[in-house]
């Protein structure tokens, strides 16, 4: 499809719009700049340690004590070790921490686990293991391999991975 103004007739939520919506209601208006707040700090702790706050969340920031939620022990020793090169960007980038608090957590538990990338071939390796299912000599040492490229071609052909 090509890009013209009349694509642009489906309107999409935005931020801009959820930003909105907030500020016409005057108990959300009054949390927007605590929550604007709290985002610029999780965005500046994650460029700050991007590979680590894929996972690690804000609990709260008061009195310049910074408590982070970590889904795992493991994630949180790590953290841990990076606690000083974290207070040092976060105080280039004008945060005063103070002190940071780890708190072990399950916060993002459906993005934590890594999803299983499914083994994508080609046609041409797909009929490759064909013809070797078909070119194997017929013994019995062979026929659990046979069988089983068999079922993989099968499976592959199917779409079924």
């Amino acid at each position: 499809m090509r890009f013209n103004s009349s694509n642009l007739s489906l309107k999409r939520p935005t931020a801009v719009g959820a930003t909105d919506f907030l500020r016409r209601d005057d108990k959300m208006a009054a949390l927007l700049p605590a929550i604007e707040r709290m985002a610029s700090l999780q965005r500046d702790c994650a460029a700050a340690l991007p590979a680590m706050f894929q996972y690690v969340e804000i609990l709260s920031f008061e009195d310049g004590q910074l408590l982070l939620a970590t889904p795992n022990a493991a994630l949180a020793a790590k953290l841990k070790q990076q606690i000083p090169k974290l207070q040092d960007t976060l105080a280039r980038r004008g945060w005063q921490v103070l002190g940071v608090k780890l708190r072990v957590q399950m916060v993002k538990a459906a993005e934590i686990k890594e999803q299983m990338r499914a083994l994508s071939l080609p046609e041409a390796a797909v009929a490759a293991f064909d013809e070797l299912g078909h070119t194997l000599e017929q013994t019995p040492q062979n026929a659990t391999l046979i069988e089983a490229l068999q079922r993989m071609v099968a499976r592959r052909r199917e779409g079924g991975g």
